[in-house]
């Protein structure tokens, strides 16, 4: 009988699963700390290198501060703005940044891409070419000023000048016309030294768009009956837009704030006198370090915008070789 119940007594119940034991919120948030440490001195230098100055400019640009007379200087606001903007000889310089920031970025991007497209075929010692091609890009900017100001503009050893000697006696010419390019066309001189330096980046921006374009499309197209003209217009250029646009945006923002080549070249006369030049004279020369700064600021705010469209042609790029992928 005590067996029967026994066995008809139901199975004892089962014990509820037990809940992982989570672990504790402080070695989880001790770990993350660990792992982003070896970052803090590189996000401390940035700050200090970069934030701290620009907050500094913004502070001295709201003051008229002359620093000949610093027990003069007061709080004016945003008038040194107002001045900046409204100043003809500011107004001048942003004119010529502009019109040395598009001839530099339209000539350097063109001359990139004929060699891009040259060293994307394939020769002998194509190399070579390509390391002496890069050379004028490495070169610091105060020295490639200083060598087209003395080796190549130099109206009395320069090397164009004694191009021209030679070519004229060549073809009999007595008295071979001769210029001071510094004098005679200084803005032009200018733009032809950037050009010089930045045509090697846009060359290898360029050239990486064209080795990373699917050769099966050309290939397909050629056997359709296309030319080169046609396979260049409507498959390579339309595949290099994204890299010009790149090209275009990084070289824009590098030539806004440039100073070695006009500093060193003109000295900022004859109408070679960008923003920063015009910063750097104010500062320094004219003492000016509340309008100096105010303009500062507005070249940093344009270089941001700038910047923000290079970020934003970069990330689609990368989400196109994703995708591609």
């Amino acid at each position: 009988m005590t067996g029967q119940l026994t066995a008809a007594s139901p199975p004892p119940a089962a014990s509820p699963p037990r809940a992982p034991a989570r672990a504790p919120a402080a070695p989880a948030r001790l770990r993350a700390w660990a792992t982003r440490a070896p970052l803090l001195p590189a996000l401390v230098f940035l700050i200090a290198v970069t934030q701290l100055p620009f907050a500094a400019t913004l502070f001295i640009s709201v003051f008229d501060w002359y620093a000949l007379d610093p027990g003069g200087r007061e709080f004016t606001g945003l008038s040194n703005y107002g001045t900046v903007l409204s100043d003809p000889r500011l107004r001048s310089s942003v004119v010529t940044t502009v019109v040395l920031t598009v001839s530099v970025v339209l000539a350097s991007l063109l001359l990139g891409l004929g060699l891009a497209l040259l060293l994307d075929r394939s020769f002998r010692g194509r190399g070579v070419v390509r390391t002496m091609l890069i050379a004028p890009f490495l070169v610091v900017p105060v020295a490639a000023a200083l060598l087209w100001k003395h080796a190549l503009y130099n109206p009395e050893y320069g090397l164009f000048n004694g191009v021209l000697a030679w070519l004229g006696g060549l073809f009999g010419v007595d008295d071979p016309v001769q210029p001071d390019w510094l004098s005679d066309m200084p803005l032009p001189a200018v733009a032809a030294s950037l050009v010089w330096q930045w045509t090697p980046f846009m060359m290898l921006i360029l050239l990486a768009g064209l080795q990373s374009r699917p050769l099966e499309t050309a290939e397909a197209a050629r056997l359709d009956g296309a030319g080169s003209w046609q396979v260049f217009r409507y498959l390579t250029l339309p595949h290099l837009r994204r890299y010009l646009e790149l090209g275009a945006l990084l070289g824009s923002i590098y030539i806004v704030q440039h100073f070695d080549a006009v500093f060193t070249l003109t000295a900022g006369s004859l109408g070679t006198a960008n923003l920063p030049y015009t910063i750097y004279h104010t500062f320094y020369k004219a003492h000016e370090y509340g309008l100096a700064s105010a303009a500062g600021v507005l070249v940093v705010i344009g270089s941001i915008a700038i910047a923000v469209f290079a970020l934003r042609v970069v990330s689609s790029l990368f989400s196109e070789e994703v995708s591609g992928s």
